[in-house]
């Protein structure tokens, strides 16, 4: 292993407590081939960060593609509608880090707001020089090796260090490097474009017809085109943006269910009961309530170095 590259044992799994659980870690060493692409974009409650090793991949988030080269470092807050594309192949590499950390410690709060705000970064993606990017890592690879070495303190060590991964991003992050570059064909940049401007125009009115006209294209082929590359209907998409920021107000807010269907483009709030139900299996006001009760529940800290539980993506 080179000083600037991460340490990596394939199949390798390093976890401090489950998703659900209000501070988990789960640090997943392994490759994703071509064939394992996820057809649809998801999205999820917990952080995502996703380190390619080898090889180059593509990010479609919030609707925008994004090229990803080795050891570039991508950042998904939850929520963020997203799905990775792999190419053809020898499977790349990779890290993925799924993570969630309770951000109400007294006295700390306006530093962790400030931490978390790379999460926020108009492009969610870092690249840096060989001597940075070591630096960055660093504590990433110590994890690596505090993993192999068990301890009563090993969850509190990983823990630290993760803490300062985080410090180091945000230290360096006026430096990041990283250019977005139109990539793919004039039509899919042209879908992902509408997919973008969905997620940046849900809480107004968004019909078939205005946008193919703002977009300069029918609305029957916007309509099967936009299918094709998203594997959405447009509706559907509309539907899911919508519903997605949704959740965020429910569990971030205190504001009423009806103020936040009507906030995030919904005509009525029989309609917005109905998707919600859809989507989740359950109520908007269920859907507080049993959150709200998960991150109330105690944390316990425990290292272990389990099997796999599979890739989070």
């Amino acid at each position: 292993m080179t000083p600037s590259v991460l340490a990596y044992e394939q199949g390798y799994a390093i976890h401090v407590n489950q998703p659900g659980d209000s501070l988990f870690y789960h640090l997943d060493y392994d490759e994703r081939s071509h064939e394992l692409n996820m057809e649809f974009q998801h999205f999820h409650d917990f952080y995502e960060i996703c380190i390619l090793l080898d090889r180059t991949a593509a990010h479609i988030i919030e609707g925008s593609l994004y090229e990803i080269q080795p050891l570039d470092i991508v950042l998904l807050r939850p929520s963020l509608l997203h799905k990775t594309q792999y190419p053809k192949g020898a499977p790349p590499k990779r890290l993925m880090i799924t993570f969630a950390m309770p951000r109400n410690t007294p006295g700390l709060d306006s530093g962790y707001t400030e931490l978390f705000s790379i999460f926020n970064k108009p492009v969610p993606i870092f690249r840096f020089t060989e001597e940075r990017r070591k630096e960055v890592l660093a504590p990433i690879n110590d994890i690596f090796a505090i993993s192999q070495q068990p301890s009563v303190l090993q969850s509190v060590m990983i823990h630290s260090k993760f803490v300062e991964f985080l410090c180091a991003l945000h230290r360096y992050s006026p430096e990041n490097g990283y250019v977005r570059e139109e990539t793919g064909s004039t039509m899919s940049r042209r879908m992902y474009a509408i997919a973008s401007y969905i997620h940046s125009h849900y809480q107004q009115d968004l019909s078939l017809d205005e946008v193919s006209k703002r977009f300069y294209v029918s609305a029957h082929h916007l309509s099967r085109q936009f299918n094709k590359v998203t594997g959405f209907t447009f509706t559907e998409y509309v539907q899911m943006t919508r519903i997605r920021n949704a959740q965020q107000m429910l569990l971030n807010s205190s504001e009423k269910i009806t103020d936040i269907a009507a906030q995030c483009g919904f005509t009525s709030f029989s309609q917005f009961n109905r998707i919600f139900n859809k989507q989740n299996g359950m109520s908007p006001s269920a859907y507080r309530r049993s959150r709200h009760s998960q991150s109330e529940r105690e944390v316990m800290l425990v290292g272990e170095r389990p099997e796999p539980l599979g890739s989070l993506e």
